[in-house]
């Protein structure tokens, strides 16, 4: 090889890889097609946590607060079926490619009125009973790897200061079991505008799981059950039945009368010392008619103690310090996979170590994100996003950019 044809070389070797890697970026993005919409009620409110996908791909996504989804397929789900369903809701079927031709994708879900006989409602109690006894019988029990987006914002002084964003995959074998492990696969945050930086001594899924009232064990004879409303979910009555504690605290289960199985809890605590916390986990079925987890939000109320080089500062700009400051942890979780368990993910690997969302480091990859199936902006996600670039009135992805680099 002459001295010509090593210096063409390195000239051109960098523009080659550059177009390979474009015209690979760009057959990717091609191969995917995005399922977007909005799903609506016959009166035109939205119908939120809704369960849209084709069920035996495991495919899908749930609807937002606000009615919309969004999630990814391959031409090759294009003669699939879509279905569409939502507790109180007849469910809805229409053939993927139908639906990816429709000009307005707005799905319209007719209520379906259902009024158990009283003569066959058994107890509250005893409804609650039988599905906490059939919980490993109808939820994804077996070994699995949840896909998982986490989303915390940390509040201090009741505005949104610091945002972090983790793409996890998770080993489950459903809410019958704590999860056996889990490996961030990437991270990304925001500027940090906190003056407490207040660290949480696990990962916030270790939070999650705590807080459900399904994994961490109900006490029935803690609670006095009252059934509040009858409805239905994929052509199985349902039964709404909320607990009470004597401390105040509330749960609510979503519980199909012939299965049992408990389709959504929500959760409410306000504890004397001044915490509280709201919170929702919402579960669907998978191809194998077992549920899993699809979407979970709560937020965690309480009081930061002032640290002194802020009380310092204050008194020297004339300002009277607090001794304590109000804050919050605000969490929202999307299952955006699901997938058989891969011995590849260790289930004690190098994220068994617990600690704070923020410790665990990883390089920032944009081009990640940029291909992520991101579900759409919920309305709680708009008020933390909108409160932390209005601090310093810095976009959020001017944020990324300049946190996350390299």
């Amino acid at each position: 090889m002459n001295l010509n044809s090593t210096y063409l070389i390195r000239i051109f070797k960098p523009i080659v890889i550059l177009l390979l890697f474009m015209s690979s970026s760009f057959i990717f993005s091609q191969s995917k097609i995005n399922i977007s919409g909005f799903v609506y009620d016959e009166y035109a409110y939205p119908v939120p946590y809704s369960s849209i996908g084709i069920i035996e791909k495991n495919i899908g996504a749930s609807s937002t607060e606000e009615g919309s989804f969004s999630f990814f397929i391959t031409k090759n789900e294009l003669g699939d079926i879509l279905e569409i369903s939502s507790i109180g809701y007849e469910t809805f079927k229409i053939s993927v490619k139908d639906f990816t031709e429709l000009i307005d994708k707005k799905i319209i879900l007719k209520e379906k009125i259902t009024e158990l006989k009283e003569v066959s409602v058994q107890s509250s109690k005893t409804i609650v009973k039988k599905a906490l006894k059939k919980l490993k019988e109808n939820t994804l029990s077996s070994k699995h790897i949840l896909g998982i987006l986490y989303r915390r914002w940390s509040v201090e002084d009741k505005i949104c200061r610091f945002f972090i964003e983790q793409y996890i995959d998770v080993v489950d074998r459903g809410p019958s079991y704590f999860t056996d492990g889990f490996k961030i696969r990437h991270n990304r945050t925001s500027s940090d505008y906190r003056f407490v930086k207040n660290l949480q001594s696990h990962h916030s899924l270790y939070y999650m799981e705590w807080n459900n009232p399904l994994r961490k064990g109900i006490s029935l004879g803690a609670y006095k059950w009252k059934k509040v409303k009858d409805t239905n979910y994929e052509n199985e009555e349902v039964v709404v039945i909320k607990g009470t504690k004597k401390n105040g605290e509330l749960i609510t289960l979503y519980i199909g009368f012939d299965t049992f199985k408990i389709y959504r809890i929500e959760k409410f605590t306000d504890t004397d010392n001044g915490t509280t916390m709201d919170a929702i986990y919402v579960y669907k079925n998978n191809n194998q008619n077992k549920l899993y987890l699809s979407y979970h939000k709560r937020e965690y109320s309480f009081y930061l103690k002032m640290p002194d080089n802020v009380k310092r500062i204050l008194v020297q700009t004339g300002k009277k310090p607090k001794q304590y400051v109000p804050a919050a942890y605000r969490h929202e979780v999307f299952v955006l996979n699901l997938a058989n368990y891969s011995k590849n993910l260790k289930s004690k690997g190098d994220e068994s170590n617990q600690r704070d969302m923020t410790l665990y480091k990883l390089d920032y990859n944009q081009n990640f994100w940029d291909n992520l199936s991101l579900p759409p902006e919920t309305k709680f996600y708009k008020k933390n996003i909108n409160e932390l670039e209005g601090l310093f009135d810095v976009p959020i992805e001017t944020q990324f950019k300049f946190s996350n680099s390299n």
